[in-house]
């Protein structure tokens, strides 16, 4: 595989986790009323921070 596809799928996979942790805390705030812990939203900047400095290497 090459660099760039294994980049390529990294962002998918990456992309892929991010979105089941975002629609996971979308629905506890709109159905439960929950809001999510400040651990959870840091954690979750903290990998689209990584994406970003993934996305931006060449």
């Amino acid at each position: 595989m090459t660099d760039i596809t294994q980049k390529k799928e990294n962002v998918k996979i990456k992309l892929n986790d991010l979105r089941q942790n975002l629609k996971k805390m979308h629905l506890a705030v709109t159905e439960e009323l929950i809001l999510p812990q400040p651990d959870d939203v840091k954690t979750l900047i903290s990998k689209m921070d990584q994406l970003l400095k993934l996305i931006e290497s060449k």
